[in-house]
């Protein structure tokens, strides 16, 4: 059996997690992006076929693009935050499934599909922003994942001319715990879950 995290780490990435909405002024580096990216992608998804895509807003050029695209209660935390993470899904993913996943024609089990393709980008691209989040968290960084967006801003802005689109957006960095509201409840295990 494999060891489980202690309580420190599970407080750390679950039950002491929280969603911020201010930020220190504390910059993130570019090597500290690489090395969380680095985590993400470590996580399975299907036939590993890897479609998250991630546009790391971290200049103010970069947040002006961005700012149309925010709604007003998102505009200003977003604006503060070190980094505003684009998480996107790749729509031709599966052009990359040949070195992704190369002992077998994965690649066939998607061109004929674009519902099959789109549902599995989807998904899987989604799965891969949790994974940021969960990697953000162990190397210590705070973060505020959110809608509140307009989703056809920010594809053009960022986006345009490529099979790319925008999922959420998360803010990064250390988080100004001032800021933060009152834990709100989450439903019990009866509520949520079922046992077959």
């Amino acid at each position: 059996m494999k060891p489980a995290l202690d309580s420190a780490a599970l407080a750390l990435l679950f039950t002491d997690a929280r969603s911020h909405n201010g930020w220190r002024p504390e910059p993130i580096t570019d090597a500290l992006l690489e090395q969380l990216y680095a985590l993400a992608r470590s996580g399975p998804t299907s036939a590993n076929c890897s479609p998250g895509r991630f546009v790391f807003v971290r200049t103010p050029e970069g947040k002006q693009r961005l700012a149309p695209a925010l709604s007003k209660g998102n505009l200003a935390k977003t604006l503060a935050a070190p980094v505003t993470v684009i998480a996107a899904w790749d729509s031709v993913f599966y052009d990359k499934l040949p070195r992704l996943f190369p002992h077998a024609d994965a690649r066939s089990w998607f061109t004929g599909s674009l519902e099959a393709a789109r549902e599995t980008a989807f998904r899987n691209a989604t799965l891969q922003a949790a994974y940021l989040l969960l990697a953000a968290r162990a190397l210590g960084l705070d973060a505020g994942p959110m809608s509140g967006f307009d989703k056809a801003k920010v594809d053009a802005a960022f986006f345009s001319g490529t099979p790319w689109t925008a999922n959420f957006l998360i803010n990064l960095g250390h988080g100004d715990d001032a800021q933060l509201f009152g834990r709100l409840p989450r439903l019990d295990f009866a509520e949520a879950c079922a046992l077959a």
